[in-house]
């Protein structure tokens, strides 16, 4: 097997990082990928920065160890906590949701002023503040979401409770007078529309999952990775935890993009 014919190794804490496998899958249709969600400790997002490092490390040497051409971390909370580490660790290119976004969202902004919704983990890592600390003019306004994950498991993406959350945690922002947010959980995306609905839609939204999947078919390409050729790719879905809740909860999320799952190991925390 050559290189090229290698899997895409995509992690996440959970089920979020499921819109960063769809939109890869949307860019790369070619490309087989393995994606592992760490389900038995989940949600990192409420976890201390040295809890998420070491389950983390832990999850992608796995992937790393199955023979993936590129290591995607696709959760914020990994990715805060990770990502330096994670590059100086494989030997494989490693694309974090981080920076893409980051880049993305000082491209979109007019004035400057860029709200960030993220978990609590990611606020405090102030990962994002770091991105942009090099980019004169731009001031970024962080609004934590915790309840928003808890809404997109439980597959409830409209409503009155969460038009009620939605307001508390996103007027503030658009009073402080941003023009762009970044969605910066890859749990967010699946609640676009009631962000964008109190929001505004004169705010531009950008997808942390979004931009994650550009930023490997870019570094793909570049390396000479890519499939060209047109074939059917295969998928495979691990979690540590149960695989029967992950493939139901997967369907409730994605459709049919999940259709069911393995179970990889156990863990203890």
């Amino acid at each position: 097997m050559t290189a090229s014919d290698a899997p895409i190794g995509v992690f996440d804490s959970g089920f979020g990082g499921l819109t960063v496998a769809r939109a890869l899958l949307d860019q790369l249709p070619n490309e087989d990928m393995i994606y592992l969600g760490d389900t038995a400790r989940a949600p990192y997002g409420t976890k201390s920065i040295p809890e998420v490092r070491e389950y983390a490390l832990e999850c992608l040497d796995y992937l790393a160890g199955t023979g993936v051409k590129a290591l995607v971390i696709a959760c914020n909370s990994a990715s805060s906590a990770v990502l330096r580490d994670a590059r100086e660790r494989y030997d494989v290119p490693v694309v974090d949701v981080i920076l893409p976004a980051a880049r993305r969202a000082v491209r979109a902004s007019r004035t400057g002023r860029i709200g960030l919704i993220c978990t609590e983990a990611t606020a405090t890592s102030a990962s994002y503040d770091d991105a942009m600390v090099a980019v004169p003019g731009v001031e970024l306004i962080t609004a934590p979401c915790p309840l928003f994950v808890e809404y997109v498991e439980a597959g409830i993406t409209g409503g009155p409770e969460l038009l009620e959350a939605a307001r508390g945690y996103l007027l503030p922002l658009r009073e402080a007078g941003i023009d762009t947010l970044i969605l910066g959980c890859t749990h967010y995306p699946l609640l676009a529309g009631v962000i964008s609905y109190v929001i505004g839609d004169d705010i531009t939204l950008v997808s942390s999952a979004e931009e994650c999947a550009k930023e490997v078919f870019a570094t793909l390409t570049d390396a000479g990775l890519a499939h060209s050729e047109p074939r059917t790719p295969q998928l495979r879905f691990l979690t540590t935890g149960s695989p029967e809740l992950f493939a139901g909860v997967g369907r409730r999320l994605m459709g049919g993009f999940v259709n069911q799952a393995e179970q990889v190991y156990t863990v203890a925390g």
